[in-house]
């Protein structure tokens, strides 16, 4: 299994990787750029001070909708880093009901065990391929019961064997001519396991997770029994496939390689952080937000947390805070906790100008989503510059009026932009669409002279 430290990326690299599809913050970018490079170095210094080089943490603060989950969420599958966002408003101090904050560090456990999970069935892929095909043919084919060998004739050609039927049967399969068949297979049901979900005191969580494992082991009902099925060789193909995947990978291996990416490439993204900023009141909504910083603190200074997989700890995992700070200020976190986020970058709100470019400069751009999605009714959508600076400007002059949510306020204005044409798209004659000015002003045009609807539409 590769490490993700191989990927040996420049900051400079991983800054024009990131300008693919974010626009402007060149500042944040520059910030994670640096600090996933400073991990690549990390692997290199001599190990009796490897240990001692902890993160340097970032605090990104900035108004919704400009970029801070983006550029964390680009910078973790950039660097194949398992990757989990949580918001700090839904942790609540021990004693009060809501999530405890050892759960973000089980959750960036689990999702690190799927990838390296993903990444071991796709090593073996094509050997369970082929055992799929193997066990495939022999329902296809079963083999012949031997009671008398054919006597071959004097002068003759000897019977073709059952081997050369076989692979021809198999070429067949490859090639897609036996989709259609019909076999039956032996398969297990999904377990039918109780939900449980537990709120409450810390360590409750693991419990119900452990609880739900016991449940699965039971001879009651916690496995699945197995039921015949007839179904299509195709699916059968991928479903046995998936079956000798999971023979094939070693479980243990999977969990220590999930454990150690966990711990030396994590990343922890806590969004809303200044919703938790401010100091003890003592009474009403406010009452927990102190504890909750000083709950979260141990976890971002280096502890361990046990999960159902193991001891984790997370002294070497990179958390990536985020929050728009309106209200609170940094300065309202407890000074501990602003300690510990040494690197601290503000991202610029958006402006008309950013909009534009938003709009077509990214490779994910929503333009050429919304083309490629009515492509797909037969619709020639196209855009012309003139179009694209309305639509900047509206998103604009909306956010103005409004609240501000930065570039999600474009998802709004092309949703409502494009909405008939999305409605009528299967019935619609005409199959090319250009969009300009006069078609963006007319659409929107009612909607943007009465503010009042547009509160409620945009």
């Amino acid at each position: 299994m590769s490490a993700v430290f191989e990927k040996n990326f420049t900051p400079r690299e991983v800054v024009s990787e990131l300008d693919r599809y974010i626009v402007g913050q060149r500042a944040a970018k520059r910030a994670v750029a640096v600090a996933l490079r400073n991990r690549w170095r990390r692997q290199r210094v001599p190990p009796e001070l490897r240990d001692e080089i902890s993160p340097k943490n970032i605090l990104m603060i900035g108004p919704t909708g400009v970029g801070k989950t983006e550029i964390a969420r680009r910078i973790a599958k950039l660097a194949q880093a398992p990757f989990v966002k949580v918001e700090a408003s839904k942790f609540t101090e021990v004693g009060y009901v809501g999530r405890d904050v050892d759960s973000m560090i089980r959750d960036l456990v689990e999702l690190a065990v799927k990838l390296c999970r993903e990444e071991a069935v796709a090593s073996v892929r094509e050997r369970a391929r082929e055992a799929a095909e193997d066990k495939l043919l022999d329902k296809l084919l079963p083999e012949p019961v031997a009671i008398d060998q054919p006597v071959r004739p004097e002068g003759g050609e000897a019977p073709a064997p059952a081997s050369a039927t076989r692979e021809k049967l198999r070429r067949m399969l490859r090639a897609g001519e036996l989709d259609d068949r019909t076999v039956e297979l032996e398969l297990q049901a999904a377990p039918q396991t109780p939900f449980m979900q537990v709120f409450g005191q810390q360590g409750m969580e693991e419990l119900a997770l452990n609880m739900q494992d016991m449940f699965q082991n039971l001879p009651f009902g916690g496995r699945g029994k197995s039921k015949r099925r007839q179904i299509k060789v195709r699916e059968a193909l991928a479903l046995l496939t998936d079956l000798e995947a999971q023979r094939l990978i070693d479980n243990e291996d999977v969990t220590r390689e999930a454990l150690r990416r966990a711990e030396q490439s994590g990343i922890v993204f806590i969004d809303e952080i200044d919703k938790i900023a401010g100091r003890e009141s003592g009474h009403g909504p406010d009452v927990s937000r102190e504890g909750v910083q000083r709950d979260i603190l141990p976890i971002i200074e280096g502890s361990t947390v046990t999960t159902k997989y193991g001891m984790v700890k997370t002294d070497h995992m990179l958390f990536i805070a985020a929050g728009a700070f309106h209200v609170a200020k940094v300065g309202d976190l407890i000074p501990e906790l602003q300690g510990r986020f040494p690197i601290r970058v503000e991202l610029d709100a958006l402006t008309e100008a950013d909009f534009v470019r938003i709009l077509r400069e990214p490779e994910n751009s929503l333009v050429r989503q919304y083309v490629a999605l009515l492509k797909t009714e037969g619709l020639d959508l196209s855009f012309d510059d003139a179009a694209v600076a309305e639509i900047a400007r509206v998103a604009a002059l909306v956010n103005s009026r409004q609240q501000n949510i930065g570039a999600r306020r474009l998802h709004t204005v092309m949703e409502k932009l494009l909405e008939e044409v999305s409605f009528n798209a299967p019935e619609l004659r005409e199959r090319t669409i250009p969009v300009d000015a006069a078609f963006v002003r007319g659409a929107l045009a009612d909607i943007l002279e009465d503010q009042d609807l547009s509160r409620y539409i945009l």
